[in-house]
């Protein structure tokens, strides 16, 4: 129990918190007329005039709610427990103070170990002061708790959603990168065996020219054979978690492979042009898997899609991918990239490309690609 409570003190603020969005303005937009309508329609309403000014005065807080959680709340129930002390407690509560509960969901989604409970102390301790000023009934207070907690409550768990989602992207893109460090082995160490062969060929023919050639073919064999050993290592530590997998790596070449005409699902048309002969390795592969993953994903996912379109053409310095489908976009248009795309970008990224994935203007969605036909990782 103390370790727990130690690393809740302990944990940090969420690194992805965004500074403020949209919906905080809407927020704002929404609650500031709904307290003036609500001080109108209500003329029964205790401290009519205060209640609207101090509801007013903190909705503005929630424009600091992600970066600031714990100073807002802090501001929001110290004031309300104020006015509560200068009124006695004699007065109803307007309705749209209720948009303190997101203050109390925000401290908990992104205020750091410290801060959630910290504001914790302050929220209950605002309950209480209030409870002893109002002195309400058993009823009204137990419901009050009720969504207090409800909040915190929610506010935990979408936290620890989110964190438990950013851990699996990570666990995606990791993947990714211990994928494109195999098949840079196996590119590399072919050439690095290359060279360690032309060496051994070399000392074979110094015999008619000894002396510094057979000695700078010493180097090249050394040099390569320990390279050649320290990869072999690094491989061997990468896959000791996974089997070994002897297939060569895919090419550019092979997308054929993805054409299909079915009747149940939709047709898949692959099309390369331009000069493919010396692309990198790695970027073969890397554009095969991201078309081959493209195609998976809407063949699950693009509603009555009746065609997916591959596209490859490649220029003097890049090679560009384009997939495409006619699907049933805007029920797509809101969803996150699935693990295997993830872990595509993280990819492309390595080997110093781009690449974007979205739905089209009418209906579809596109994923598109551009990468340096060397790789800057290669």
């Amino acid at each position: 129990m103390q370790d727990l409570l130690r690393s809740t003190w302990d944990e940090p603020r969420p690194h992805h918190a965004p500074p403020r969005v949209w919906r905080d303005w809407a927020l704002v937009g929404v609650l500031v007329p709904a307290a003036i309508l609500e001080g109108a329609l209500r003329p029964e309403l205790p401290w009519r005039t205060l209640s609207v000014i101090v509801v007013v005065g903190l909705v503005p807080t929630l424009l600091w709610r992600r970066t600031r959680p714990l100073p807002m709340l802090a501001v929001a129930f110290g004031t309300t427990s104020l006015v509560s002390l200068i009124t006695g407690g004699n007065r109803e509560e307007p309705y749209t103070t209720a948009f303190l509960l997101v203050l109390v969901y925000s401290v908990i989604r992104w205020g750091s170990g410290r801060e959630a409970v910290t504001g914790l102390v302050v929220v209950l301790g605002g309950a209480c002061l209030s409870m002893a000023v109002r002195d309400p009934g058993l009823a009204d207070a137990t419901g009050g708790l009720a969504v207090v907690v409800s909040a915190v409550a929610l506010g935990a768990a979408v936290r620890y959603r989110a964190r438990s989602r950013m851990r699996e992207l990570d666990q995606a893109k990791l993947l990714e990168r211990e994928r494109l460090a195999r098949d840079l082995h196996d590119t590399v160490a072919h050439h690095v065996s290359a060279i360690a062969i032309r060496a051994q060929a070399g000392l074979a023919t110094s015999v008619s020219q000894p002396g510094a050639a057979a000695d700078a073919l010493r180097v090249i064999e050394a040099e390569a054979s320990r390279a050649l050993a320290e990869m072999r290592a690094m491989v061997r530590v990468l896959r000791r978690d996974q089997p070994v997998d002897l297939a060569p790596d895919p090419r550019i070449a092979d997308l054929g492979r993805l054409a299909t005409r079915t009747r149940t699902g939709p047709t898949v048309e692959v099309g390369v042009s331009g000069d493919l002969d010396d692309v990198h390795p790695s970027v073969g592969a890397a554009v095969y898997r991201l078309a081959q993953e493209s195609v998976t994903n809407a063949r699950r996912h693009a509603r009555h899609a009746t065609r997916i379109e591959v596209r490859v053409t490649a220029d003097d310095t890049s090679v560009h991918l384009r997939v495409s489908d006619d699907g049933d976009g805007p029920a797509r248009s809101t969803a996150s990239p699935g693990y295997g795309l993830v872990g595509m970008f993280e990819r492309v990224d390595l080997l110093g490309g781009t690449c974007t994935a979205g739905p089209d203007a009418d209906r579809g969605w596109t994923v598109t690609a551009t990468v340096p036909r060397t790789g800057s990782a290669a």
